[in-house]
């Protein structure tokens, strides 16, 4: 179904989305917030620039974004997919516990903050350019993953990543030479049993952008992980 979003704010669009019965291309997105929030079973495909907390508490939609996308996309967001062919803002997969985010380009400030797992649900957040500080700020489960590609020379990660980091793990493609960690967390080459475990969405990435996974792959990665020792465990985790 098509949905033409010129001139509706994000209540009527969304009562559009939840008339559909099945997928739906929305063109024309001029900023509306909480576009498919909580959804679920369909395709959501957006033509323009949809505002904060696109996907928020995603319950099993799909949603493609063929441009940029604005802060908090898939806040809490619990199962299924959002690819973003473009850049995003701040706060992407805030608290997120489940499905995947894929930016083809660049992430701002605290993505992945307060991102969490819980027994089978692991969310996965692939950024392919850089992201802004705070990455992965207290982070307590998942994966992101950091290609450094569309940098124009910037820093891949800004300041501060992982701080408070207390679960999951942070792949940032190459050395991260010159990024300072807390010292909490333990920043080393990711074994082969690591890589292994996110080829699968490496290989996700490039089919969703383009690329070629050896490519991808021949600089190696480093895994950010918490130190055992970490105290922020037991500030955070129940016994």
């Amino acid at each position: 179904m098509l949905i033409d979003a010129k001139g509706l704010d994000f209540t009527s669009l969304n009562q559009k989305l939840r008339a559909c019965s099945g997928d739906c291309l929305v063109t024309g997105c001029m900023g509306q917030r909480f576009i498919a929030a909580g959804m679920a079973d369909r395709k959501i495909t957006l033509n323009g620039v949809p505002g904060n907390a696109l996907g928020a508490y995603l319950n099993g939609a799909e949603i493609t974004v063929n441009g940029n996308a604005q802060d908090a996309v898939g806040d809490t967001m619990n199962t299924g997919k959002i690819v973003i062919h473009g850049n995003i803002g701040d706060a992407a997969g805030y608290a997120m516990r489940g499905g995947a985010i894929y930016v083809k380009c660049n992430a701002g400030y605290r993505a992945g903050i307060h991102m969490k797992e819980y027994r089978d649900k692991r969310p996965v957040m692939v950024i392919g350019g850089r992201a802004g500080s705070f990455l992965g700020e207290y982070q307590a489960g998942g994966i992101i993953i950091v290609l450094g590609l569309h940098t124009d020379g910037r820093p891949v990660v800004g300041n501060y990543p992982c701080t408070g980091m207390h679960g999951g793990v942070m792949f940032i493609r190459g050395n991260a030479s010159g990024i300072r960690f807390p010292s909490q967390v333990t920043a080393s080459p990711a074994s082969e049993e690591d890589v292994s475990g996110i080829v699968p969405y490496l290989e996700e990435y490039c089919r969703l952008f383009g690329g070629n996974i050896k490519e991808l792959l021949s600089g190696g990665f480093t895994a950010i992980k918490p130190d055992s020792r970490n105290p922020y465990k037991q500030m955070y985790v129940a016994n």
